[in-house]
């Protein structure tokens, strides 16, 4: 379970990373939607494991693109946070598939056949 510490540093992460997505690394993704789904940080608050989404976007070469482009994205969050945090944690970027998971899922449910159960009326009636 991650500290108030942790999580108060993680929200601050994620919504830096979220607005450098968003305004300043549209060289570097195009037109993608990228998400910062979660940021997990480890206890001393040195590394930061972000999890990201992407829409309308090859999800793997945009990935790579992103992974290629750290330090640079490393710098430009340090920019942000660097008065409200001592150092800037190394950034591990990692693909959150939950949504792709969830569709599967969906797909799965909606091919099962159940049957109908019986309803309580129709068995009052009977006896």
């Amino acid at each position: 379970m991650e500290s108030k510490r942790q999580l108060k540093y993680s929200k601050l992460i994620q919504k830096e990373l979220g607005d450098i997505f968003q305004r300043e690394s549209r060289s570097l993704i195009g037109n993608a939607l990228v998400t910062v789904t979660r940021v997990q940080m480890s206890p001393d608050l040195s590394v930061a494991r972000v999890y990201l989404s992407f829409l309308n976007a090859n999800n793997q070469v945009l990935f790579e693109k992103i992974n290629a482009a750290k330090k640079a994205i490393r710098g430009g969050l340090g920019k942000r946070i660097g008065k409200s945090a001592r150092i800037t944690p190394e950034i591990a970027f990692f693909l959150d598939e939950s949504a792709a998971y969830a569709q599967h899922m969906d797909g799965v449910i909606s091919k099962l056949d159940i049957p109908e159960a019986p309803e309580e009326n129709e068995e009052e009636e009977e006896a």
